[in-house]
């Protein structure tokens, strides 16, 4: 459940029960093991009930014979373990955020010490996942990450690269960086961000086609990792930076420690220091003291900015956050909705806007899939499962994880058309 970190600890798990014999598959629709393990997802309201939903339809499936062994591991346990164990007793052990290795152990085997740190890729296989840290020191109001990840703490240098150099010898060609916030990279390790210096060296790796960069911060930006992107062909020109808001009412509230003026400032650098760099952003609306001002500020923003990829969600009051504990909950529900879907159709014209200059131009893509006619691929500037798709008719049969040359010959809101070039 979850975000793409809570695959890569599953990922971890799977290759550790393999490596115990046992045969693992991920994300069944339609389930037959012996033993089921849900990875939850404690973030916000929406996810943590999914997430609750999913161990109640085991326990159900348990209950019905279905199903011999329930285990839980992930981040809403890690928040809510003892409630969890009251609230659901068939589950028969729970697991945090850190010590899920212990259900090896729990299963009557041994941790694998020569597996440890290896995973079982549930990605097709040539692009995966890197998570290069663990945890936020950014304390914004809303947030309940902290709580549950702890401090930011980075991983070796020596072992991501390591990490890089076996993705690329089983087939991996696209790697999705992945962390709380990457731009902090390092300053646990020696007070200094060494972000730009990891992309850099993992650039250099024989193989590695394209690095795309998830979750950085505007504050504190380390913009050498900007000549990075811009100067490695294959770092791609693609930033995941969450913004959350721009009004300097909601902006101080929120304890993000940057202000409108230096979040207009960072998405012009941005554009002017990396031409043709796509930005993907989330936005928060229905904030606690957010008025109508404020809002419209942020609409106005987002017709400046033009950001190429836009996610948005309405606020949710979560318990033991800063904003949980001292805001009340002022916006109602309804409002949240109007001023969500207002600022969605907003992005959705702009999203076509900026698909439909790409009409006529020739793009490198890789191929992800067949569906029905069409072949799906996807550019630089688009990120697995979140972002707009390529969809390709060829009468020559196109390879999943190969690259191709394709011309650009049509466009919706959210995904383009097109076809093979020589």
């Amino acid at each position: 459940m979850g975000c793409s970190k809570n695959l890569v600890d599953s990922e971890l798990v799977m290759k550790q029960l393999e490596a115990n014999g046992y045969t693992c598959s991920h994300d069944s629709e339609n389930p037959e093991g012996e033993i089921a393990v849900v990875n939850t997802c404690g973030f916000i309201g929406d996810a943590k009930q999914e997430s609750i939903n999913a161990i109640l339809s085991f326990v159900q499936a348990k209950e019905e014979g279905e199903l011999k062994q329930l285990y839980v591991m992930g981040c809403l346990s890690e928040r809510y373990r003892e409630e969890l164990e009251k609230e659901i007793p068939q589950v028969d052990k729970f697991y945090g955020k850190f010590d899920y290795m212990k259900l090896i152990k729990d299963l009557g085997k041994a941790e694998k010490t020569e597996f440890c740190g290896r995973r079982h890729l549930t990605t097709p296989k040539h692009y995966a996942f890197l998570k290069i840290s663990e945890g936020c020191n950014r304390m914004c109001a809303y947030c309940a990450i902290p709580i549950i990840t702890g401090r930011h703490k980075s991983r070796p240098k020596q072992d991501i690269l390591d990490e890089v150099r076996s993705m690329v010898a089983q087939g991996v060609k696209e790697i999705q960086v992945i962390a709380q916030e990457l731009t902090y990279y390092g300053v646990d390790i020696d007070g200094k961000r060494h972000i730009a210096d990891l992309i850099s060296d993992m650039a250099d790796i024989p193989g590695v086609e394209w690095i795309r960069l998830h979750y950085a911060y505007p504050k504190d930006f380390p913009y050498e990792l900007l000549d990075v992107i811009r100067e490695k062909k294959n770092v791609c020109k693609y930033l995941d930076v969450a913004l959350q808001h721009v009004s300097d009412n909601v902006l101080e509230r929120m304890h993000r420690h940057v202000n409108k003026q230096q979040t207009i400032d960072f998405i012009k650098r941005l554009r002017r220091e990396v031409p043709g760099i796509h930005i993907r952003t989330t936005l928060m609306v229905g904030f606690p003291g957010e008025t109508d001002d404020d809002f419209e500020q942020l609409m106005e923003f987002v017709k400046e900015a033009r950001f190429e990829r836009m996610g948005a969600f309405a606020y949710s009051h979560e318990e033991q956050t800063y904003a949980g504990e001292h805001y009340e909950d002022d916006v109602p529900e309804e409002v949240k909705q109007e001023r969500l879907d207002r600022l969605m159709d907003l992005q959705q014209e702009i999203s076509a806007e900026i698909e439909a200059e790409k009409v006529g131009k020739v793009m490198k893509v890789i191929i992800d899939r067949k569906e029905g006619d069409y072949y799906i691929g996807r550019t630089e500037f688009c990120s697995p499962e979140v972002d707009p798709e390529v969809l390709i008719m060829s009468e020559e049969p196109l390879t999943q994880g190969e690259f191709y040359n394709v011309k650009i010959t049509g466009s919706e809101e959210f995904d383009l058309y097109a076809e093979v070039v020589s």
